[in-house]
């Protein structure tokens, strides 16, 4: 019993290191700083869209035996195309290549300042520093889960702490659309994270590390990866809360605050004054690296599969070089491909696990996958594509805040439950 509580325990703070970069350090900050007085609403909604919606996504995969298997419900051709998409798309070709240009941006420039012989020499150690722990896939809970990981809530609570005790002011009145609508604003805020993505792909390393400990059993894989899964939702409500109520405090003093960079930047250096911008670059290096090494290992562990010629440590290194030379020569350029592709799949992403979740009612309804995903990656791209977005605005609920996809997927579901009762013999998966 002990040991399984360790487990979990462990595995599930690796599952928090990994899932918990830059963004989601900046995010609740910044929520509660314009949501203000209405932080308690804006709040319930980030934690459903950025915490329900991740932890859906382990239990998906889990109970589902892997992305791959979830992402073949909606048919064999559907499967491999998804799924490299979703690994390139949040791997290599956007988050990895940005931990490091974030962390720079944060751990390095406020010191030593900025010029392109800096940014090589700083990828190239902090990239050298990833590979060295994202080698061993199955290794990882060792670092993440026992050391990294526990730095970073360390460091993160050391924050939030001098703010509890020294507390930088009150909560002003809620900014723009938090006045009118916070909790569907919050919810909006926490889906712009894409976390649910990232859940999609972790599940491959967690269950590596979880058969590292003595696991084999499938069923008890399966289990421990659903308790990882809620541990790690559990560090990132206490840590998103934090972070709102400290940004709620210190709102009204930074009203020119662009995101949740400059409201962490401001109460760190209040707190601890120049010793802040230390302990803050710290923590979005940890967050940072926490990020690209599970992605890393997701990666590699996941193209080994599909070519096993290579070694998972051969397919780390060539998306640990790719992700070097993006983050120096050309990453905004590739971002204004990946982000509109995300954006593209994350409403299938999101369909998918909420399908995945619930796969004890669809099992004999495959049709529900096959039309509720592709109306959903039909208005997901037509929305990044902005094709008739004035009319699709008027007529489409939710599309105005990028939820337009919720509808036709709610059709689609319909869709496939009727012709699965019309049609039963062919309601077998």
């Amino acid at each position: 019993m002990k040991q399984g509580v360790k487990t979990s325990l462990v595995v599930g703070i690796t599952l928090f290191s990994m899932f918990f970069g830059a963004g989601n350090l900046i995010f609740p900050p910044y929520l509660g700083a314009q949501s203000g007085t209405l932080l308690a609403p804006a709040f319930v909604g980030l934690a459903l869209s950025a915490i329900g919606l991740p932890v859906l996504g382990v239990l998906a995969v889990a109970l589902n035996g892997g992305l791959p298997n979830l992402a073949g419900k909606v048919g064999a051709k559907f499967r491999p195309i998804f799924t490299v998409i979703i690994y390139l798309a949040i791997g290599p070709c956007l988050a990895i290549p940005r931990t490091a240009s974030t962390s720079f941006s944060m751990a390095a420039v406020p010191f030593l300042g900025d010029s392109l012989l800096l940014r090589v020499v700083y990828s190239a150690i902090f990239f050298g520093i990833a590979l060295a722990v994202a080698f061993h896939p199955e290794k990882i809970s060792s670092v993440l889960g026992r050391i990294t990981g526990p730095l970073l809530l360390i460091l993160i609570f050391a924050i939030v702490a001098a703010c509890f005790m020294n507390p930088p002011g009150q909560a002003g009145a809620a900014q723009g659309a938090y006045a009118v609508s916070p909790l569907p604003e919050g919810f909006i805020y926490g889906y712009q994270t894409m976390d649910a993505i990232a859940a999609l792909v972790y599940g491959i390393v967690i269950a590596q590390n979880i058969r590292s400990r003595g696991i084999q059993e499938n069923k008890k894989v399966v289990c421990y990866t659903i308790q990882a899964g809620f541990v790690a939702g559990f560090f990132l409500l206490l840590v998103y809360l934090s972070l709102a109520n400290i940004g709620a405090m210190g709102g009204p003093l930074f009203p020119e605050a662009q995101d949740g960079t400059a409201v962490l930047t401001g109460l760190a250096f209040l707190q601890f004054g120049s010793v802040g911008a230390g302990i803050l670059g710290s923590v979005f290096f940890i967050a940072c690296l926490n990020t690209a090494i599970g992605l890393l290992s997701s990666c590699g562990t996941y193209f080994h599969t599909l070519h096993p010629k290579w070694s998972v440590q051969k397919w780390v290194v060539i998306f640990t070089v790719a992700s070097f030379l993006i983050s120096i020569a050309g990453l905004d350029a590739i971002l204004k491909v990946s982000v509109p592709v995300l954006g593209m799949i994350y409403p299938m992403a999101i369909v998918l696990i909420l399908l995945g979740v619930g796969k004890k009612w669809f099992v004999h309804l495959p049709k529900c996958y096959v039309w509720s995903v592709a109306l959903a990656g039909i208005v997901g791209v037509i929305t990044e594509l902005g094709i008739g977005s004035s009319i699709l605005e008027q007529y489409l609920p939710f599309y105005s805040i990028g939820l337009g996809w919720v509808l036709p997927a709610a059709v689609g579901l319909l869709a496939g439950v009727v012709e699965g009762k019309v049609h039963p013999q062919q309601g077998r998966i």
